[in-house]
């Protein structure tokens, strides 16, 4: 017959480790909400700024990308730049987060 949870070991000192470790992770993650990530398409074209929050901080356009007969373009190279600003916030989001859970894959 399986041994079922008793929480026998879990014990004062472990309470104030997981306590410490929950306060280490929010701080770091109100850390990382106040960061900036930038990332640039088109060869510099468009610049995109992210915050931690995903929020879209700064937009840059070089006046030479804006194309009256090709909008599109530029509407891709806006997109391409928030995504990859985004993605970088992500990634390093993931980064630091995994330093507190091991590689557990949580989501947060």
């Amino acid at each position: 017959m399986p041994k079922q949870f008793s929480g026998g070991g879990f014990n004062a000192g472990m309470m104030k480790q997981v306590q410490k470790m929950q306060q280490d992770m929010m701080r770091a993650q109100a850390e990382l909400e106040t960061r900036s990530y930038t990332a640039a398409a088109g060869g510099g074209a468009v610049s995109a700024t992210v915050n931690g929050k995903h929020e879209l901080t700064e937009l840059t356009i070089d006046p030479d990308a804006v194309d009256r007969d090709d909008v599109e373009m530029l509407q891709d190279m806006i997109q391409a730049a928030v995504n990859a600003a985004l993605k970088e916030a992500d990634e390093t989001a993931a980064r630091e987060m995994g330093k507190f859970t091991g590689g557990m894959n949580l989501p947060f």
